[in-house]
């Protein structure tokens, strides 16, 4: 029974992946679902990702400030919809990061209060 259920299992991720990705299916073995091929090949880990993820965020902060403070002083080449943009910008990737920091949080408590 455990057999077929992680058959069963492993055919429908098959599906579910060749539904998501059709490009990415590869032929298929013995007749049965087609195999897919690995989708995330990238060799990065989760630190660097969060940590260039947070340095993009502080890029979009400081343009944002560069461009109030050029607007506000009267500089002709920064224009108020340049300067609005950049803020809303920098606005929703803070609000973003945010979010994932309390999803982190969140996660860190409940792994925290789990009995050992």
């Amino acid at each position: 029974m455990d057999i077929k259920g992680n058959s069963l299992f492993a055919q429908m991720q098959a599906m579910q992946g060749a539904a998501l990705n059709p490009n990415q299916v590869t032929s298929s073995v013995n007749g049965e679902m087609p195999m897919i091929k690995e989708v995330n090949s990238s060799q990065g880990d989760f630190g660097e990702l969060l940590q260039d993820a947070i340095g993009k965020v502080n890029e979009l902060q400081m343009d944002s400030g560069a461009k109030r403070k050029a607007f506000q002083m009267g500089d002709e080449s920064v224009t108020l919809a340049e300067t609005m943009i950049a803020s809303s910008k920098a606005g929703l990737a803070f609000d973003a990061t945010l979010q994932v920091r309390n999803k982190f949080v969140e996660a860190y408590k409940e792994i925290m209060s789990m009995p050992v």
